[in-house]
């Protein structure tokens, strides 16, 4: 019998959202990328959904730019009038990206990581 190791092996589960947030912190003030391109540059596949759930349960305070991931075509997903919805909004807006008719330029903005 193996001696016990006092470090556990993390989930598959943390280990996806470790891939995830680390993608995430990269994109830069200025830039968005959408689900499915953040669940792609994280190695993830075409998890776009669950990459818009867990972002959903960021802890309250995280400093990871989750306002910089929007739905496909460049459309802001979160609803405005609501708190996240015009959070995201007003981060976008402070970091000098125009958000016209709920969408946001993506030729202009996109995140193109090299």
């Amino acid at each position: 019998m193996p001696p016990a190791s006092s470090e556990s092996e993390p989930s598959p589960a943390q280990l996806r959202r470790d891939a995830l947030y680390l993608t995430l912190a990269q994109i830069p003030a200025g830039c968005v990328t959408s689900y499915g391109e953040l669940a792609q540059l994280a190695g993830l596949g075409r998890a776009a959904r669950w990459v818009g759930r867990t972002l959903s349960q960021l802890p309250e305070g995280s400093s990871l730019p989750w306002h910089r991931v929007i739905g496909a075509g460049g459309r802001l997903s979160l609803p405005a009038g609501t708190a996240s919805g015009d959070e995201q909004r007003a981060r976008l807006r402070a970091e000098g990206i125009t958000i016209r008719n709920n969408r946001v330029d993506m030729q202009r903005h996109r995140w193109r990581p090299m």
